[in-house]
């Protein structure tokens, strides 16, 4: 009898903490900001934004010669605490207002060429963010 109950403790705490895990929501990894595509939701050091569209990419390309180097701007949702998804605008190397601080956007790959056409799903995006508390 003492054999058996040395053995059904253990298990009985084993199946309440497994019991435990099964009933938690399981939570999205969100992605990290330096490497964002389209539609996928990030971290930014504070705000979780996702770019939506890209509204303009007038970029030079990088095998071709320009008089203006062009520039990007890409709609974004800031999915703020309260659930709600408030759209806004950035645009390559500007920073704009969000949340408590300001957010930029750092970068767009893959670089523009004369020969490729780009497609919304080859977007990858790098943001930062400064302010916070």
């Amino acid at each position: 009898m003492r054999k058996t109950s040395r053995l059904v403790i253990p298990a009985l705490v084993a199946a309440f903490a497994l019991s435990a895990c099964a009933g938690t929501p399981r939570q999205t990894v969100l992605a990290d900001a330096g490497n964002v595509a389209l539609g996928q939701r990030a971290y930014a050091d504070g705000p979780i934004i996702e770019p939506v569209e890209v509204l303009e990419d007038s970029r030079c390309p990088t095998n071709a010669r320009c008089i203006w180097a062009g520039r990007v701007r890409v709609k974004m949702l800031w999915h703020r605490p309260t659930g709600e998804k408030q759209p806004f605008e950035v645009m390559l190397g500007e920073t704009t207002p969000l949340a408590d601080g300001a957010i930029r956007l750092e970068s767009v790959r893959p670089e523009k060429m004369t020969d490729v056409a780009l497609r919304p799903k080859d977007y990858r995006f790098s943001f930062s963010f400064t302010g916070g508390l």
